[in-house]
């Protein structure tokens, strides 16, 4: 999964709608769920939300809470936004800018984080190439003729019939793809310049749309065609600005994938980073950079947790008592084994109690440096929540990295793997891009039109996907630790799926994701059925006594050194 909060559903719509722009005739909807639907509650709001405001009014009124330090391994944050700079984690035994690697972890001046993307020069790494290409060349290069130099019965053989299918076909399809999709985004953007002058606003929704009346013929092309764009992209986005920001990373991504293989896969990592990219033990690299000019996946994750509640702006996040950790190391393009391994461990070594991994791939050739990275969160009693995957496929049988399995066979105890449900008020009550499986995905979370913390100017926004979907979930758990701190990373894994609860709404079949109208029990698309729930997750929480896991205490004792503000 890329930093794109998701394949954008309205693409099957997209095309046909550049030669079907006057057609007037859309399928109404249900009304539109609040921004904040995600906290909220079927019985008194009709959405499938979490009952996390529910669970504040209910639950814990008067009582008082611990802080809980989250990491959220991602693309960074933006540090200066009003309703995040509140509640970043500053390292205690860091002083601010002198140059100096105070407390001796190998990382100078991380005061809120560290930048695994970071050059020496204070540069980041923006783009990066995706692992199927990187070893694609990978093999190239190490065999020469993989066809003729690996044994057709050889696990390798299989490996490098998979990377030809990824890269060798889908590679021109992209730029089929592309090109066919940038006249769209050419539509787009001048229908947007139209409504906007017409509309004198800079943003519109389709009730907004609805209410034109006019017979200039321009305004009511721009008009039918972003109707139906908008309605075309399941739930229905709040305004036309939230699907822009949808489409445009979309866009983006597409363009990366069609330009793929036009440089070799490593050398925007080897001029910026400059790491030994083979060499897990060269760890010393990167910069204390956890913003960067490129934050907004992290910058939307992290609101989703834990933006300042109750504060009079902006939005609230799930969790009330948290301090988030920046960890960058993930840049548009895939992840590096090598960077998500030693994120886990740096945010393992500074007290993280629960990281958020919003990020996924197909491919995974340093799976033992990860494995490794994750017994030592295990080891150390810390809770890990990966996003599903958006590529609307089974997990259980095509692969998603990184995931509990490990190499010699067993099976983390610390992972939870989140699926994206929608509002319960548009078509799809799962998400159509989710990632599901009996096995391989342990519950669902509101995932689509969350709407949350952007960077730039303290700016707010919607985004869709399992990468949104996961953060709900690290909300609720950090919500729950923070008022019952006893509880172990296994025993809080166990609350959050114990408590995950049906469909709210009594109906137990959805559409199949990444199927046009197929039908599945919803009980079958991950090992619990279930929907995140918090308040029954405090609930269920309050029942259960602590206990003492081996490394936590050392967890404890830095926690002590939080300060709140």
């Amino acid at each position: 999964m890329k930093l794109l909060s998701r394949e954008v559903a309205v693409l099957a719509g997209c095309v046909a709608l550049m030669t079907a722009v006057t057609t007037n005739t859309v399928a109404q909807s249900k009304s539109p769920a609040p921004k904040n639907w995600h906290l909220l509650s079927y019985d008194t709001d009709s959405v499938f939300g979490t009952s996390t405001e529910k669970a504040y009014k209910e639950l814990l009124k008067g009582k008082k809470s611990t802080p809980v330090i989250v990491a959220v391994i991602d693309s960074g944050i933006d540090t200066t936004h009003e309703d995040l700079k509140g509640i970043l984690w500053t390292n205690p035994r860091e002083i601010p800018g002198n140059g100096i690697d105070d407390d001796h972890n190998g990382y100078v001046d991380d005061i809120h984080g560290w930048n695994f993307l970071g050059g020496k020069d204070g540069s980041s790494l923006k783009e990066d190439s995706d692992e199927a290409t990187r070893e694609y060349y990978r093999y190239k290069n190490k065999y020469g003729n993989p066809d003729s130099a690996l044994a057709k019965d050889s696990k390798e053989y299989g490996t490098w019939q998979k990377l030809q299918e990824k890269i060798e076909k889908p590679n021109s399809q992209f730029k089929l793809q592309y090109k066919s999709m940038a006249k769209l985004q050419e539509n787009v953007n001048k229908c947007e310049s139209i409504l906007k002058t017409y509309l004198n606003k800079d943003d519109f929704n389709v009730a907004q749309l609805d209410s034109i009346q006019t017979t200039n013929q321009d305004v009511l092309l721009a008009r039918n065609f972003m109707t139906r764009l908008l309605k075309s992209a399941g739930d229905e986005p709040a305004s036309f600005g939230d699907f822009k920001m949808e489409f445009d990373e979309y866009m983006n991504e597409l363009k990366r994938k069609a330009e793929s293989t036009d440089v070799m896969p490593n050398t925007n990592r080897e001029k910026i980073v400059g790491d030994n990219i083979e060499d897990i033990k060269d760890n010393k690299y990167g910069n204390n950079d956890v913003m960067g000019k490129f934050a907004f996946h992290g910058t939307h994750v992290s609101g989703i947790i834990a933006a300042a509640r109750n504060n009079g702006v902006g939005i609230d996040g799930i969790a009330d008592n948290v301090r988030i950790m920046a960890v960058k190391a993930v840049p548009d393009g895939d992840e590096r084994d090598k960077d998500v391994a030693l994120a886990i461990r740096y945010a393992v070594d500074n007290g993280a109690q629960i990281i958020n991994m919003s990020f996924g791939k197909p491919f995974s050739p340093h799976k033992d440096w990860v494995d490794a990275a994750v017994k030592y969160a295990e080891e150390k009693g810390v809770l890990l929540v990966h996003a599903a995957g958006n590529d609307g496929n089974n997990n259980d049988s095509v692969p998603n990295f990184p995931n509990p399995n490990y190499l010699d066979g067993t099976v983390a105890t610390n992972i939870i793997t989140v699926g994206a449900s929608g509002t319960g008020r548009g078509n799809d009550k799962v998400a159509s891009f989710s990632n599901y499986g009996k096995k391989g995905v342990d519950l669902f979370a509101p995932g689509v039109q969350i709407y949350s913390t952007v960077p730039g100017g303290n700016k707010y926004g919607s985004a869709s996907g399992t990468s949104m979907a996961a953060p709900v979930v690290v909300g609720v758990a950090a919500l729950v630790l923070s008022y019952y701190p006893e509880l172990s990373a296994r025993q809080l894994k166990y609350i959050l799926e114990k408590s995950a609860s049906p469909l709210p709404d009594g109906s137990t079949e959805v559409n199949k994701p990444g199927t046009q109208d197929e039908k599945i029990n919803f009980a079958d698309l991950s090992v619990t059925g279930g929907l995140v729930n918090a308040y029954d997750a405090l609930k269920l929480a309050a029942t259960i006594k602590g206990e003492n896991v081996k490394g936590k205490k050392q967890h404890r004792a830095k926690l002590k050194a939080i300060k709140k503000n």
